[in-house]
């Protein structure tokens, strides 16, 4: 992670679907605990099989999502999120997500995705 480590902002974060329908209160203090990171063109933010601690929602950039078994998958945009699957099914990675050009993703961990982001995926 990039030692000029910063929260995203309720701004950013009001931009993702997923995220828009939470109560601005709410919302602000899940930006606070969420961490920005700047990814390099060609990096990997997460792959496949690994162990998942994180929740990332794309702020900028483009990546790209595949899996081993199917190849390429489909390209994430700002807005997009990630990582989900393996936080809320207690399960590994599905997919590996890579970085196609210079992007900045803010993340958080389980327990911030627990208390904040799980139960949007309920009520979907």
């Amino acid at each position: 992670m990039s030692p000029q480590a910063s929260s995203a902002t309720v701004h950013e974060l009001s931009r993702v679907g997923l995220l828009a329908t939470l109560p601005g209160e709410t919302l602000a203090r899940l930006a606070a605990r969420m961490e920005r990171e700047e990814i390099a063109a060609g990096s990997s933010v997460v792959r496949e099989g690994e162990g998942g601690d994180r929740f990332y929602v794309l702020l900028n950039g483009l990546m790209a999502v595949s899996q081993s078994s199917l190849g390429p998958r489909r390209l994430l945009r700002p807005g997009d999120h990630f990582g989900e699957v393996a936080l809320a099914m207690g399960v590994p990675r599905t997919a590996s997500v890579r970085a196609l050009a210079p992007s900045t993703v803010a993340s958080c961990d389980r327990d911030t995705f627990d208390e904040f982001v799980r139960p949007l995926f309920a009520d979907g």
